[in-house]
């Protein structure tokens, strides 16, 4: 909740301040560190390794029980997509699709926790300012979309070995005439760079948005007592039904981000499989 000292605004950016080794003067930079963004994506790393762990673990051949059930379905369909979308050697791929659905999906889910909630906890250990959701950290998308780059030039050099892969960065889209050889290389590395500031920028988005529409709801709650008897029953009947419709909405949001940021990651993968 709104605190009496703040203003809406003020509320809105007290939630939006990282806890940071300095101050940042910008959305993303690079010479700052945003704990509570490393802390709570490893944080949720840890839990999806212990939770598909768990499954692993306790997987029998007889009838499966409802968290067997779970994981392998979500085997099967991650698996199924990275059969249909890479051609070639999968060996780590599939897997390496289903930690990044599980992974981004874990820390999106942060979203659905209510948003005041780490924020107060975090008080007691003296700390002013935490924002628990990595995904609506630009730094921490852009992170995740840094290593699906490196992953890009690792595949397209182990596909095509590093004098196919070197070529193609001259050759392609426009043929091996060497004068459309600086040509070639500006328009690949423009491509590379779509796919990184894209793949990380679409998660924010719409993470960042849903996040600001949860603080808008919270604020309803949070100035009740300033409406008076009747405005303050408007508002928190508001509050209550703005906040299950956007939750239950947010929920598909969750899981959908998730899932389209697996699927660019395989389409990706597989465009450094396929010969140009």
């Amino acid at each position: 909740m709104a605190t009496e000292s703040l203003t809406a605004t003020g509320y809105i950016q007290h939630h939006m301040a990282h806890l940071q080794s300095s101050h940042m003067t910008g959305m993303i930079d690079f010479s700052v560190l945003n704990y509570d963004t490393i802390f709570f994506a490893l944080l949720m790393l840890a839990i999806v390794f212990f939770l598909l762990r768990l499954g692993a673990k306790n997987a029998t051949s007889g009838v499966p029980g409802k968290m067997q059930c779970a994981v392998e379905m979500l085997v099967e369909m991650v698996d199924n997509q990275a059969k249909t979308i890479v051609h070639g050697d999968r060996t780590y791929i599939a897997p390496l699709a289903l930690t990044v659905f599980c992974w981004v999906a874990m820390m999106n889910m942060i979203d659905l926790i209510p948003v005041d909630l780490f924020p107060w906890m975090a008080t007691f250990v003296g700390l002013d300012h935490l924002r628990p959701l990595p995904t609506a950290d630009l730094n921490g998308t852009l992170g995740l979309s840094l290593g699906m780059l490196v992953l890009l030039f690792y595949y397209g050099i182990k596909v095509h070995g590093l004098g196919g892969f070197t070529a193609s960065l001259f050759t392609h889209p426009f043929g091996a005439f060497p004068l459309l050889w600086p040509v070639n290389f500006v328009m690949n590395l423009i491509e590379y760079a779509a796919k990184f500031v894209s793949l990380g920028m679409r998660l924010f988005g719409n993470m960042y948005a849903g996040e600001l529409v949860f603080f808008l709801i919270a604020l309803l709650g949070g100035f009740m007592l300033e409406m008076g008897p009747l405005g303050g029953a408007a508002a928190g009947l508001g509050q209550v039904i703005a906040g299950i419709v956007w939750w239950l909405f947010h929920v598909l949001i969750v899981l959908l981000q998730a899932f389209i940021f697996m699927m660019l990651t395989l389409v990706y993968i597989g465009q450094a499989h396929s010969s140009h």
